[in-house]
């Protein structure tokens, strides 16, 4: 099978510094974005390395003013970080699944021409980027190059 490389565009990032490492919080902040009918596409979470962590997710840019309305309510030490105008490069393909070097083939690509990387998310068979407006073309470009 051919690797399939799907794009999106008009995608935030939200990383929420600062939340506390429990699960029972992570649970939360989806629930309540659940209930504002905001789809939630790629999540990252940091490493634990103290009772605090950060979060990062990405939603549509039409979702954004739901996101702050709820973000700016969140207590404590809680910071939002927001980049609004991404794009998503994804790269599927079953074959990818134990088969060593293809993230270091489009991670190179990627740093070939100089792409700003806002978020990178992984599965056995997807990997994928989310990278500013303004690196799109030539990320894409050199993605489609090397698979």
């Amino acid at each position: 099978m051919q690797p399939a490389i799907v794009v999106s565009d008009d995608i935030t990032l939200i990383t929420l510094q600062n939340i506390p490492a429990d699960i029972d919080f992570v649970s939360e902040v989806f629930e309540k974005i659940a209930e504002m009918g905001v789809d939630v596409d790629m999540i990252s979470l940091s490493p634990v390395q103290s009772s605090m962590t950060s979060l990062s997710f990405t939603i549509n840019d039409d979702d954004l003013m739901k996101i702050l309305g709820y973000t700016s309510k969140l207590e404590g030490s809680i910071k939002p970080i927001v980049s609004s105008g991404n794009c998503k490069i994804s790269v599927n393909d079953p074959g990818m699944e134990n088969c060593p070097g293809v993230a270091a083939r489009i991670f190179r690509c990627a740093a070939d021409v100089g792409t700003d990387i806002r978020l990178i998310t992984t599965s056995e068979s997807q990997i994928s980027l989310l990278v500013t407006k303004s690196d799109f073309d030539s990320a894409y470009a050199a993605i489609q190059n090397v698979i």
